[in-house]
Protein backbone atom coordinates (compact mmCIF):
# COMPACT_ATOMS: atom_id res chain seq x y z
CA UNK A 1 0.00 0.00 0.00
CA UNK A 2 1.24 3.33 -0.42
CA UNK A 3 0.74 6.28 2.03
CA UNK A 4 0.85 9.84 1.97
CA UNK A 5 0.43 12.76 3.95
CA UNK A 6 -3.11 14.51 3.63
CA UNK A 7 -5.34 16.37 5.58
CA UNK A 8 -8.14 15.82 7.68
CA UNK A 9 -11.79 17.56 6.79
CA UNK A 10 -13.44 18.01 10.89
CA UNK A 11 -16.64 19.17 12.19
CA UNK A 12 -15.76 18.72 15.92
CA UNK A 13 -12.56 17.46 15.96
CA UNK A 14 -9.48 19.61 15.12
CA UNK A 15 -8.06 19.65 12.11
CA UNK A 16 -4.96 17.87 12.06
CA UNK A 17 -2.55 16.25 9.54
CA UNK A 18 -3.14 12.37 8.86
CA UNK A 19 -1.71 9.62 7.61
CA UNK A 20 -4.86 8.30 4.92
CA UNK A 21 -3.91 5.91 2.57
CA UNK A 22 -3.36 7.75 -1.37
CA UNK A 23 -2.28 7.23 -4.43
CA UNK A 24 -2.37 10.81 -5.87
CA UNK A 25 -3.28 14.47 -5.15
CA UNK A 26 -6.32 15.21 -2.65
CA UNK A 27 -9.18 15.75 -4.48
CA UNK A 28 -10.35 18.89 -6.05
CA UNK A 29 -14.10 18.33 -6.03
CA UNK A 30 -17.11 20.81 -7.93
CA UNK A 31 -17.89 23.01 -5.15
CA UNK A 32 -20.67 25.24 -4.56
CA UNK A 33 -20.74 27.59 -1.55
CA UNK A 34 -24.24 28.67 -0.97
CA UNK A 35 -26.19 31.55 1.42
CA UNK A 36 -22.30 33.54 1.38
CA UNK A 37 -22.16 37.32 1.94
CA UNK A 38 -19.34 37.83 -0.43
CA UNK A 39 -16.61 40.35 0.59
CA UNK A 40 -14.92 42.65 -2.08
CA UNK A 41 -11.72 43.45 -1.07
CA UNK A 42 -11.17 45.68 -3.66
CA UNK A 43 -14.13 47.94 -3.35
CA UNK A 44 -15.74 47.26 -0.17
CA UNK A 45 -18.55 46.57 -1.45
CA UNK A 46 -20.40 43.53 0.61
CA UNK A 47 -22.83 40.52 -1.82
CA UNK A 48 -25.32 39.01 0.25
CA UNK A 49 -26.79 35.49 -0.51
CA UNK A 50 -24.57 34.39 -3.19
CA UNK A 51 -23.85 31.64 -4.65
CA UNK A 52 -19.97 30.88 -5.32
CA UNK A 53 -19.10 27.56 -7.71
CA UNK A 54 -16.04 26.24 -8.49
CA UNK A 55 -14.14 23.51 -10.56
CA UNK A 56 -11.24 22.69 -10.98
CA UNK A 57 -9.53 25.01 -8.69
CA UNK A 58 -11.27 28.43 -9.89
CA UNK A 59 -13.99 29.90 -9.14
CA UNK A 60 -16.57 29.49 -11.95
CA UNK A 61 -19.58 32.00 -10.85
CA UNK A 62 -20.40 34.60 -7.97
CA UNK A 63 -23.91 35.14 -8.37
CA UNK A 64 -27.77 34.71 -7.16
CA UNK A 65 -27.77 31.19 -9.25
CA UNK A 66 -28.53 27.55 -7.40
CA UNK A 67 -25.61 24.64 -7.14
CA UNK A 68 -24.62 22.38 -10.14
CA UNK A 69 -26.40 19.15 -9.86
CA UNK A 70 -23.15 17.26 -8.66
CA UNK A 71 -21.37 19.34 -6.90
CA UNK A 72 -20.56 19.34 -3.37
CA UNK A 73 -22.30 21.97 -1.95
CA UNK A 74 -21.30 23.60 1.85
CA UNK A 75 -24.50 26.04 3.10
CA UNK A 76 -22.49 29.29 4.53
CA UNK A 77 -26.32 30.02 6.34
CA UNK A 78 -25.20 33.86 6.07
CA UNK A 79 -22.00 33.97 7.08
CA UNK A 80 -18.84 36.00 5.41
CA UNK A 81 -16.52 35.09 2.09
CA UNK A 82 -13.37 36.74 1.23
CA UNK A 83 -10.05 35.90 -0.34
CA UNK A 84 -7.63 33.53 1.36
CA UNK A 85 -5.41 35.56 3.36
CA UNK A 86 -1.40 35.65 2.09
CA UNK A 87 1.85 36.37 4.22
CA UNK A 88 4.37 38.34 2.43
CA UNK A 89 6.94 37.09 4.43
CA UNK A 90 7.54 33.78 5.85
CA UNK A 91 9.83 31.46 7.18
CA UNK A 92 7.96 28.56 6.08
CA UNK A 93 9.76 25.06 5.51
CA UNK A 94 7.85 22.21 7.00
CA UNK A 95 4.30 20.38 6.33
CA UNK A 96 3.73 21.00 10.13
CA UNK A 97 3.80 24.72 9.60
CA UNK A 98 2.37 24.84 6.29
CA UNK A 99 -0.84 23.33 7.70
CA UNK A 100 -0.40 25.59 10.76
CA UNK A 101 -0.45 28.39 8.37
CA UNK A 102 -3.44 27.08 6.28
CA UNK A 103 -5.42 26.44 9.26
CA UNK A 104 -4.85 30.59 10.28
CA UNK A 105 -6.35 31.07 7.12
CA UNK A 106 -3.29 31.66 4.90
CA UNK A 107 -3.34 30.28 1.23
CA UNK A 108 -0.50 31.95 -0.22
CA UNK A 109 2.74 32.74 1.18
CA UNK A 110 6.17 34.10 0.11
CA UNK A 111 9.00 32.84 1.60
CA UNK A 112 11.89 34.84 3.16
CA UNK A 113 14.20 32.22 2.97
CA UNK A 114 15.13 29.30 4.20
CA UNK A 115 18.35 27.53 5.38
CA UNK A 116 17.37 24.77 2.04
CA UNK A 117 14.98 24.28 -0.55
CA UNK A 118 12.29 23.31 1.34
CA UNK A 119 10.16 26.14 0.23
CA UNK A 120 10.91 25.21 -3.02
CA UNK A 121 9.59 21.19 -2.37
CA UNK A 122 6.30 23.07 -0.42
CA UNK A 123 5.26 24.84 -3.39
CA UNK A 124 5.50 22.01 -5.97
CA UNK A 125 3.83 19.73 -3.22
CA UNK A 126 0.65 22.16 -3.17
CA UNK A 127 1.06 22.84 -7.21
CA UNK A 128 0.64 19.10 -7.26
CA UNK A 129 -2.21 19.16 -4.63
CA UNK A 130 -0.10 16.52 -2.08
CA UNK A 131 -1.13 19.00 0.57
CA UNK A 132 -4.07 21.41 0.40
CA UNK A 133 -1.64 24.54 0.60
CA UNK A 134 -1.09 27.27 1.20
CA UNK A 135 0.53 27.94 -2.33
CA UNK A 136 4.68 29.29 -2.18
CA UNK A 137 6.64 31.67 -3.84
CA UNK A 138 9.95 29.97 -2.75
CA UNK A 139 13.12 32.44 -2.38
CA UNK A 140 15.39 29.19 -1.39
CA UNK A 141 18.35 30.41 0.21
CA UNK A 142 18.98 33.96 1.91
CA UNK A 143 21.79 36.02 -0.60
CA UNK A 144 23.28 37.06 2.70
CA UNK A 145 27.49 37.68 3.83
CA UNK A 146 27.95 34.42 5.25
CA UNK A 147 25.63 31.57 4.86
CA UNK A 148 26.35 29.52 7.63
CA UNK A 149 24.96 26.18 7.51
CA UNK A 150 23.08 26.59 4.80
CA UNK A 151 26.15 26.19 2.56
CA UNK A 152 25.18 22.65 2.90
CA UNK A 153 21.84 22.94 0.76
CA UNK A 154 23.73 22.42 -2.64
CA UNK A 155 27.44 21.30 -3.08
CA UNK A 156 27.90 23.67 -5.46
CA UNK A 157 27.96 26.97 -2.84
CA UNK A 158 31.27 25.18 -1.96
CA UNK A 159 33.21 28.13 -4.26
CA UNK A 160 31.16 30.52 -1.47
CA UNK A 161 33.03 29.51 2.33
CA UNK A 162 34.78 32.43 2.81
CA UNK A 163 31.93 34.59 2.26
CA UNK A 164 29.28 36.58 -0.21
CA UNK A 165 30.72 39.94 -1.14
CA UNK A 166 31.69 40.67 -4.48
CA UNK A 167 29.25 41.34 -7.17
CA UNK A 168 30.54 37.99 -8.93
CA UNK A 169 29.66 35.98 -5.51
CA UNK A 170 26.29 37.56 -5.10
CA UNK A 171 25.39 36.81 -8.96
CA UNK A 172 26.41 33.11 -8.08
CA UNK A 173 24.49 32.77 -4.99
CA UNK A 174 21.91 34.43 -7.65
CA UNK A 175 22.40 31.60 -9.90
CA UNK A 176 22.31 28.55 -7.60
CA UNK A 177 18.89 29.97 -6.56
CA UNK A 178 17.62 30.72 -9.82
CA UNK A 179 18.68 26.91 -10.94
CA UNK A 180 16.80 25.59 -8.19
CA UNK A 181 13.91 27.11 -9.43
CA UNK A 182 12.95 29.91 -7.19
CA UNK A 183 10.20 32.80 -7.50
CA UNK A 184 12.16 35.51 -5.77
CA UNK A 185 14.95 36.13 -4.36
CA UNK A 186 15.86 37.35 -0.84
CA UNK A 187 18.66 39.55 0.16
CA UNK A 188 19.38 42.02 2.95
CA UNK A 189 20.60 45.32 3.02
CA UNK A 190 21.26 45.75 6.48
CA UNK A 191 21.95 43.69 9.47
CA UNK A 192 19.00 41.75 11.59
CA UNK A 193 16.79 43.23 14.76
CA UNK A 194 15.97 39.91 16.33
CA UNK A 195 19.29 38.76 17.51
CA UNK A 196 21.35 41.19 20.58
CA UNK A 197 24.75 41.26 19.10
CA UNK A 198 23.35 42.40 15.90
CA UNK A 199 22.67 46.34 14.79
CA UNK A 200 19.39 46.56 12.57
CA UNK A 201 20.58 50.30 11.10
CA UNK A 202 24.17 48.80 10.19
CA UNK A 203 24.04 48.90 6.29
CA UNK A 204 25.38 45.14 4.84
CA UNK A 205 25.08 45.57 1.18
CA UNK A 206 26.13 48.47 -0.52
CA UNK A 207 24.03 49.56 -4.03
CA UNK A 208 26.17 48.04 -6.15
CA UNK A 209 26.30 45.24 -4.76
CA UNK A 210 22.36 44.80 -4.72
CA UNK A 211 22.31 45.60 -8.09
CA UNK A 212 24.38 42.99 -8.45
CA UNK A 213 21.44 40.62 -7.18
CA UNK A 214 18.90 42.64 -8.68
CA UNK A 215 20.47 42.63 -12.00
CA UNK A 216 21.33 38.56 -12.04
CA UNK A 217 18.18 38.35 -10.72
CA UNK A 218 15.96 40.33 -13.20
CA UNK A 219 17.71 38.13 -16.21
CA UNK A 220 15.40 35.28 -15.05
CA UNK A 221 12.50 37.34 -14.64
CA UNK A 222 12.39 37.14 -10.32
CA UNK A 223 11.57 40.16 -7.99
CA UNK A 224 13.99 40.78 -5.21
CA UNK A 225 13.10 41.33 -1.53
CA UNK A 226 15.10 43.23 0.45
CA UNK A 227 15.49 42.85 4.43
CA UNK A 228 16.44 46.20 5.43
CA UNK A 229 15.61 48.29 8.79
CA UNK A 230 18.06 51.13 8.33
CA UNK A 231 17.16 54.31 5.99
CA UNK A 232 20.89 54.29 4.43
CA UNK A 233 20.49 51.04 3.46
CA UNK A 234 17.17 50.71 2.48
CA UNK A 235 17.52 53.52 -0.22
CA UNK A 236 20.56 51.49 -1.40
CA UNK A 237 18.16 48.82 -2.54
CA UNK A 238 15.67 50.66 -3.75
CA UNK A 239 17.76 52.65 -6.02
CA UNK A 240 19.16 49.37 -7.08
CA UNK A 241 15.40 48.24 -7.81
CA UNK A 242 14.52 45.85 -5.16
CA UNK A 243 10.52 45.00 -5.30
CA UNK A 244 10.41 45.10 -2.05
CA UNK A 245 11.49 46.66 1.83
CA UNK A 246 10.92 43.84 4.02
CA UNK A 247 10.93 45.90 7.40
CA UNK A 248 11.56 49.56 7.28
CA UNK A 249 12.18 50.35 10.78
CA UNK A 250 13.68 53.66 10.30
CA UNK A 251 13.25 54.72 6.64
CA UNK A 252 12.70 58.26 6.26
CA UNK A 253 10.16 60.17 4.28
CA UNK A 254 12.56 61.06 1.27
CA UNK A 255 13.05 57.09 0.88
CA UNK A 256 9.41 56.20 0.91
CA UNK A 257 8.97 59.36 -1.64
CA UNK A 258 11.29 57.28 -3.84
CA UNK A 259 9.70 54.19 -3.31
CA UNK A 260 6.92 55.82 -4.20
CA UNK A 261 8.22 56.88 -7.40
CA UNK A 262 9.78 53.40 -8.05
CA UNK A 263 6.96 51.49 -7.31
CA UNK A 264 8.45 49.84 -4.38
CA UNK A 265 6.53 47.61 -2.07
CA UNK A 266 6.51 47.80 1.83
CA UNK A 267 6.36 45.02 3.85
CA UNK A 268 6.92 46.33 7.71
CA UNK A 269 6.13 43.18 9.58
CA UNK A 270 5.43 45.54 12.71
CA UNK A 271 3.82 41.89 14.58
CA UNK A 272 7.46 40.95 14.63
CA UNK A 273 8.52 43.62 16.88
CA UNK A 274 5.85 42.99 19.40
CA UNK A 275 7.26 39.38 19.20
CA UNK A 276 10.81 41.14 20.14
CA UNK A 277 9.15 42.79 23.26
CA UNK A 278 6.66 40.40 24.54
CA UNK A 279 7.71 37.06 26.46
CA UNK A 280 7.45 33.67 24.31
CA UNK A 281 7.12 33.14 20.69
CA UNK A 282 9.98 32.96 18.48
CA UNK A 283 12.32 35.78 20.53
CA UNK A 284 12.52 35.68 24.29
CA UNK A 285 15.99 37.82 25.13
CA UNK A 286 15.93 41.04 26.98
CA UNK A 287 18.24 43.15 24.88
CA UNK A 288 15.83 42.67 21.78
CA UNK A 289 13.30 43.42 24.25
CA UNK A 290 14.34 46.34 25.11
CA UNK A 291 15.52 47.59 21.51
CA UNK A 292 11.70 46.86 20.25
CA UNK A 293 10.68 49.33 22.97
CA UNK A 294 11.98 52.70 20.87
CA UNK A 295 11.80 50.15 17.19
CA UNK A 296 7.60 49.91 17.86
CA UNK A 297 7.12 53.54 17.88
CA UNK A 298 9.77 54.32 15.14
CA UNK A 299 7.59 51.55 12.97
CA UNK A 300 5.07 53.15 13.39
CA UNK A 301 6.31 56.60 12.30
CA UNK A 302 7.62 54.49 9.07
CA UNK A 303 3.82 52.69 8.80
CA UNK A 304 2.41 55.97 9.02
CA UNK A 305 4.15 58.17 6.40
CA UNK A 306 4.20 55.51 3.78
CA UNK A 307 0.54 55.44 3.86
CA UNK A 308 0.34 59.22 3.77
CA UNK A 309 2.75 59.35 0.65
CA UNK A 310 1.34 56.57 -1.14
CA UNK A 311 3.73 53.81 -0.58
CA UNK A 312 1.92 50.02 -1.03
CA UNK A 313 2.01 48.33 2.28
CA UNK A 314 1.55 44.81 2.73
CA UNK A 315 1.11 42.16 5.07
CA UNK A 316 4.07 39.91 6.35
CA UNK A 317 4.44 37.93 9.60
CA UNK A 318 8.28 37.40 9.41
CA UNK A 319 7.39 34.06 10.95
CA UNK A 320 8.19 30.09 10.50
CA UNK A 321 4.67 28.89 11.42
CA UNK A 322 6.93 26.70 14.10
CA UNK A 323 5.55 25.20 17.47
CA UNK A 324 6.26 28.09 19.48
CA UNK A 325 5.23 31.06 17.16
CA UNK A 326 2.48 33.27 18.30
CA UNK A 327 2.35 36.15 15.04
CA UNK A 328 -0.23 35.37 12.42
CA UNK A 329 -0.96 37.40 9.21
CA UNK A 330 -3.94 38.09 10.66
CA UNK A 331 -2.12 39.42 13.82
CA UNK A 332 -0.59 42.38 11.27
CA UNK A 333 -3.90 42.93 8.99
CA UNK A 334 -5.49 43.91 13.26
CA UNK A 335 -2.71 46.29 13.69
CA UNK A 336 -2.83 47.57 10.60
CA UNK A 337 -7.03 48.46 11.44
CA UNK A 338 -5.70 49.37 15.03
CA UNK A 339 -3.40 52.12 13.49
CA UNK A 340 -6.03 53.77 11.64
CA UNK A 341 -6.50 51.80 8.25
CA UNK A 342 -10.34 51.19 7.79
CA UNK A 343 -10.96 47.49 7.53
CA UNK A 344 -11.17 47.44 3.73
CA UNK A 345 -7.28 48.70 3.87
CA UNK A 346 -6.03 46.58 6.24
CA UNK A 347 -8.05 43.64 4.17
CA UNK A 348 -5.92 44.74 1.35
CA UNK A 349 -2.51 44.70 2.75
CA UNK A 350 -3.38 40.31 2.61
CA UNK A 351 -5.27 40.26 -0.23
CA UNK A 352 -4.82 42.43 -3.37
CA UNK A 353 -1.99 44.36 -2.46
CA UNK A 354 -0.39 41.34 -2.30
CA UNK A 355 -1.04 39.65 -5.41
CA UNK A 356 0.19 42.61 -6.60
CA UNK A 357 3.57 42.57 -4.74
CA UNK A 358 3.65 39.13 -6.17
CA UNK A 359 2.73 40.17 -9.76
CA UNK A 360 -0.46 37.87 -9.60
CA UNK A 361 -3.20 40.31 -9.66
CA UNK A 362 -4.84 38.49 -12.38
CA UNK A 363 -5.05 34.96 -10.86
CA UNK A 364 -5.34 35.90 -6.96
CA UNK A 365 -6.58 37.85 -4.01
CA UNK A 366 -10.47 38.12 -5.45
CA UNK A 367 -13.59 36.82 -5.30
CA UNK A 368 -14.55 36.86 -9.15
CA UNK A 369 -14.51 34.12 -12.00
CA UNK A 370 -11.49 33.04 -13.48
CA UNK A 371 -9.85 33.82 -10.23
CA UNK A 372 -8.30 30.61 -7.95
CA UNK A 373 -10.71 29.19 -5.61
CA UNK A 374 -8.91 30.17 -3.05
CA UNK A 375 -11.31 31.56 -0.01
CA UNK A 376 -11.92 31.78 3.60
CA UNK A 377 -15.51 31.43 5.93
CA UNK A 378 -15.12 34.22 8.79
CA UNK A 379 -18.43 34.15 11.12
CA UNK A 380 -18.77 38.17 11.24
CA UNK A 381 -18.75 40.91 9.01
CA UNK A 382 -14.73 41.74 8.17
CA UNK A 383 -15.59 45.37 7.01
CA UNK A 384 -16.71 45.83 10.27
CA UNK A 385 -15.12 43.70 12.79
CA UNK A 386 -11.65 43.02 11.24
CA UNK A 387 -10.96 40.38 13.97
CA UNK A 388 -12.97 38.03 12.85
CA UNK A 389 -10.29 37.31 10.40
CA UNK A 390 -8.35 35.35 13.22
CA UNK A 391 -10.48 32.80 13.51
CA UNK A 392 -11.47 31.06 10.12
CA UNK A 393 -14.24 28.73 10.34
CA UNK A 394 -13.13 27.43 6.25
CA UNK A 395 -10.16 27.73 4.39
CA UNK A 396 -10.34 26.58 0.69
CA UNK A 397 -7.03 26.43 -1.43
CA UNK A 398 -6.97 25.54 -5.21
CA UNK A 399 -10.36 24.65 -4.56
CA UNK A 400 -9.39 22.42 -1.84
CA UNK A 401 -11.39 22.57 1.47
CA UNK A 402 -7.87 22.35 3.73
CA UNK A 403 -10.41 23.22 6.95
CA UNK A 404 -13.79 22.94 7.75
CA UNK A 405 -15.35 23.99 10.88
CA UNK A 406 -18.43 24.36 9.98
CA UNK A 407 -20.50 21.57 8.43
CA UNK A 408 -19.29 17.32 7.50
Amino acid sequence: MKYTLVFTLGVLLPAVVVAQEASGPLPQPDLALTHANVVDVVTGALLQDVTVVMRGGFIVSVGSSSAPTGSTVLDLAGRYLLPGLMDAHTHLDNLAAARRALETGVTTVRSASVGSFRDVALRDLAHAGYIAGPDVLAAGLFVTPYLGDAILADPALASLWGGVRTPEELRTLVRINLGHGVNVIKTRATERAGLPETDPRKQVYSEEQLRAVVEEAAARGVPVEAHAHGDEGARAAVLAGVRSIEHGTYLSEATLQLMNERGTFLVPTLSTLYDLLEPGGDYDDPVTRARAMYMIPRMVRTIEMARKVGVPIVAGADVGYGPQSITRISHEVVRFAELGFSPLEALQTATVNAARLFGLEESIGRIAPGFEADLIVVEENPLEQVGTIRDPLVVISNGRIGVNRISP
